[in-house]
């Protein structure tokens, strides 16, 4: 079996409860098998004393005086119907022969000692010519005449029937005990599987568990007394990475907010100054800065607070109001920017600042990446999607499930940028429960898509 299925606790347990199951069934069909023989063999000695009675009553006084044996008529019948197979020696007070049949036996019978109160068991290989083996009993009876010894035997042969039905009761067995075997095995498994089920559900529950999702504690209720231990330190781990994660995103936010004022008085200096010199390099430089300490803050903000995303937005509006507010700017970068809207509303549920600031990230990134001359085209859909495409480099296929992790940024990239602007934008989507996806322009660059609910 290969490992993996010997680490699991389900699989352990299925093949513990199995080898349970098979020894307590092997125990339990050898004390049944041996208790059907010895209830057999006590069925057979039963039979024997119950025809020794039987014969001990049918003695009466002949009338000479003298001891005989007078057999009711059915019983007379089934003796000498089976005269071959049943014998018996009837022996008086003086140990002289009452009755035998056959005489045979009488014969030897005669030899014995006087039998006692307890039963005295025998085995006879053989009579007279036959080849038959007998077994019976001696035994000392109360009858009309005093004491008798009365010996009773029949042939082996005899228990044929009770033998063929032990044989056939042990071949029941050899089918019946492995079926049942497998439903209790079954119904075990079941059972194994049924009481693990909320360990699988707070392992789902724990899966989720992330960065954006610090919040979720694992339920201890309806849990093994020896999970619950495990749940609880997990618990109060948690505890103590969402306190971590708290004073990171407290540091982040009040680090960024400290740095808007100074920014924003070295920005307006700068713009009193005569562009020569190091200003325009320090403008840029002062604008990256403040770029980054705006999403900064848009992180801080998405990390600690949760969207209201039940509000009506039309993206028409929210398009056009991104592109009127950064056209300045992408003319200054000698790129234009234009938006094409929908003729009627498109209504999606959201949130209209945090749907700005997405379009806006992307607008800015496509501003940015794009060479001089080239043109960004903001356009709205009527299914409640709104796309950016560019004219830049584009976006290698190997690198697209990377370009929304925090911080990351491609190997030849040279725009200064901290890697934020899409991580911020994935973050907005996943509280919008939206999509975002990214494709290659078909006359060169990428096509940024963003997927919102439509409003009912």
């Amino acid at each position: 079996m290969p490992r993996t299925l010997l680490n699991s606790l389900q699989v352990r347990l299925a093949l513990r409860l199995a080898a349970l199951y098979v020894a307590i069934t092997g125990i339990a069909v050898g004390i049944l098998l041996y208790q059907a023989y010895e209830t057999a063999g006590s069925l057979n000695d039963r039979e024997l004393s119950l025809r020794a009675t039987d014969l001990a009553r049918a003695v009466t006084v002949g009338p000479d005086g003298r001891p005989q044996l007078e057999l009711p008529p059915a019983l007379a019948f089934n003796y000498e119907a089976r005269s071959a197979i049943d014998m018996f020696a009837i022996r008086g007070p003086a140990d002289q022969i009452i009755a035998a049949s056959p005489e045979e036996f009488g014969d030897i019978a005669a030899k014995w000692s006087p039998a006692t109160d307890e039963p005295n068991y025998f085995r006879i290989n053989s009579i007279g010519s036959g080849e038959r083996e007998y077994y019976g009993l001696n035994i000392r009876l109360a009858s009309v005449v005093g004491p008798v010894s009365v010996s009773v035997a029949q042939a082996a042969e005899a228990d044929v029937l009770i033998d063929s039905l032990l044989r056939e009761f042990v071949i029941d067995l050899g089918w019946i005990v492995p079926l049942f075997v497998l439903v209790t095995l079954g119904v075990g498994t079941l059972a194994v599987r049924s009481g693990l089920k909320p360990v699988r559900k707070i392992s789902e529950m724990a899966a989720a568990i992330g960065p954006n999702a610090t919040s979720i504690r694992l339920p201890d209720a309806n849990l093994p007394n020896e999970i619950v231990p495990l749940v609880a330190a997990v618990n109060h781990a948690l505890d103590r990475l969402e306190k971590g994660f708290e004073v990171q995103r407290q540091f982040t936010a009040n680090a960024a907010h400290e740095l808007r004022t100074p920014l924003s008085i070295i920005t307006a200096a700068l713009d009193g100054m005569e562009d020569g010199g190091e200003v325009p390099k320090l403008k840029a430089d002062v604008a990256r800065m403040s770029r980054l300490v705006s999403q900064l803050l848009s992180v801080a903000r998405l990390d600690a607070i949760a969207l209201d995303v039940s509000e009506r937005v039309d993206l028409n509006d929210v398009g056009a109001d991104v592109v009127a507010s950064l056209a300045p700017w992408a003319l200054g970068q000698k790129k234009t920017i234009g938006f094409s809207g929908q003729d009627r509303p498109v209504l999606v549920k959201g949130n209209r600042y945090a749907i700005e600031n997405a379009i806006r990230n992307l607008v800015e990134n496509a501003i940015t990446y794009s060479q001089g001359g080239s043109d960004v085209m903001v356009t709205t859909h009527a299914d409640g999607r709104v796309s950016v495409a560019d004219q830049g480099p584009g976006i290698p296929p190997e690198h697209r499930d990377q370009i929304f992790q925090r911080f990351w940024r491609g190997k030849s990239s040279r725009s200064g940028g901290a890697g934020l602007g899409l991580a911020i934008v994935n973050e907005i989507m996943r509280a919008h429960h939206g999509t975002v996806s990214v494709e290659d322009r078909p006359d060169g660059g990428t096509i940024f898509t963003l997927g919102f609910p439509v409003a009912e």
